[in-house]
């Protein structure tokens, strides 16, 4: 069994948020690997549902924040939803993966979570004006 770490970066680099999860097979595929990222981050927030969800992809309804997403109320979030929703962000080049040193690029490319255990989730920001 695999344990991964998942890892937020800002594009130049900077860490933002990081945490584990143990128990995985040895090789997943980046879909696989999407999904269970957001099915966690979901079920930590709806454990204790707030104003404020901190998310890969933003939820329905809710308004961007540094570093977040702003519920207008809070509510439980449907993590297969928001785990659609980050395979079209994946697709559409709204964030991408790098597992171990390399870039993976296909939602169905497998990842040896022997050889690269970390995964980094970087977030693309659209530029102002363009």
């Amino acid at each position: 069994m695999a344990t991964v770490t998942f890892r937020d970066e800002t594009a130049t680099g900077r860490p933002v948020t990081a945490w584990e999860v143990a128990g995985l097979p040895e090789r997943m595929t980046v879909r696989e690997l999407i999904r269970l990222r957001v099915r966690e981050e979901v079920l930590r927030y709806n454990a204790r549902p707030g104003e404020r969800f901190n998310g890969l992809v933003r939820p329905d309804d809710a308004e961007t924040e540094l570093n977040g997403y702003r519920l207008r109320e809070p509510r439980r979030i449907d993590w297969e939803r928001q785990a659609d929703i980050a395979e079209r962000a994946f697709l559409a080049n709204g964030f991408f993966v790098l597992a171990g040193d390399r870039q993976v690029d296909d939602l169905d490319e497998m990842v040896d979570l022997t050889a690269d255990p970390d995964l980094v989730f970087i977030r693309l920001v659209a530029l102002a004006g363009g």
